[in-house]
């Protein structure tokens, strides 16, 4: 069950009780906290009004302006953009490891490259292609197989430099994948976004399926940036999943501009500040990944 409330103007607040009878849940959309364990956020417009999941492996929703989705396979199709939060502990034990400021170099090199790999592995689910077949087992007996289809092309997009990290561990994750590489800076002072380094083919192959990797979506600039060109290669947002940490801005820009994009994010920060960085956030993940 859940009730909601105005906060003022278009923020809510809501509350909700999971199916494991656990203590309410708070959460406060717009530019206001959100709860760790959501699992699923639909965006319908500015500012953002979110739909929560409880972390029970079911799934059960409580709507806020929105339509519920049960999981991903029910919701192809969908026109909107949806942010899943997976309610994993160990991606709140990264992110917690992460967010720490005496975490040294290495270990939260090793942090996020864990995060990436868990994030990849939700937003693969029920969306690589399969094909079955027979092999004969070590005892000697036949067995049915499914295996990731080699035909259909799998290709990660890491944004340089910190997207090198949380892509680490692709390989590991996803069989015969190819990595495109895409380096984009940030203007200290406008925040506007450079693209200085782009190995990615003229035209993606048909059926790809492209993970657009970014530890930090923030005021949204750079990973729009990336959009507009795997858009201009041919991709649809049905091709393309994004792994990231997210704050509202950024989720925002993305739902205007493409609308039914799937994104995984480890967790939602409320905010980001005069600077583009999110807060609470996870401080800079390139210079915190390789120590420079």
């Amino acid at each position: 069950m859940a009730s909601c409330s105005t906060i003022s103007g278009n923020a809510f607040r809501c509350y909700s009780e999971t199916l494991r009878s656990a203590p309410r849940q708070q959460q406060q959309c717009g530019r206001v906290t959100m709860p760790n364990h959501s699992s699923l956020f639909s965006f319908n417009s500015s500012p953002i009004i979110a739909q929560t999941l409880g972390a029970s492996p079911s799934r059960r929703s409580i709507p806020v302006r929105a339509k519920m989705a049960a999981s991903e396979g029910s919701i192809k199709g969908s026109n909107r953009m949806l942010v899943f939060v997976p309610p994993h502990p160990l991606i709140k034990h990264w992110i917690s490891v992460l967010r720490n400021d005496q975490t040294p170099c290495p270990i939260f090199r090793s942090a996020i490259a864990e995060l990436g790999r868990l994030l990849m592995y939700e937003a693969s689910r029920e969306w690589l292609p399969t094909v079955v077949g027979e092999i004969m087992s070590p005892m000697g007996a036949a067995a049915s197989v499914e295996f990731i289809d080699p035909r259909e092309p799998i290709a990660v997009v890491p944004i340089l430099r910190a997207g090198l990290a949380l892509a680490e561990h692709a390989s590991t994750v996803l069989p015969a994948n190819k990595i495109y590489h895409l380096g984009i800076s940030r203007d200290e002072e406008t925040l506007l976004p450079s693209v200085y380094l782009n190995k990615l083919p003229d035209e993606f192959p048909d059926n790809s399926r492209v993970f657009l990797v970014d530890p930090m979506l923030a005021t949204g600039g750079t990973i729009i940036a990336a959009m507009d060109l795997l858009k201009e290669r041919g991709l649809s947002v049905q091709q393309i999943k994004i792994c990231a940490v997210a704050a509202p801005p950024a989720l925002s820009k993305l739902n205007e501009k493409y609308p039914g994009l799937h994104v995984y994010t480890g967790i939602i920060d409320p905010e980001v500040n005069e600077k583009g960085f999110i807060i609470p956030g996870l401080g800079d993940p390139g210079d915190r990944s390789f120590g420079t």
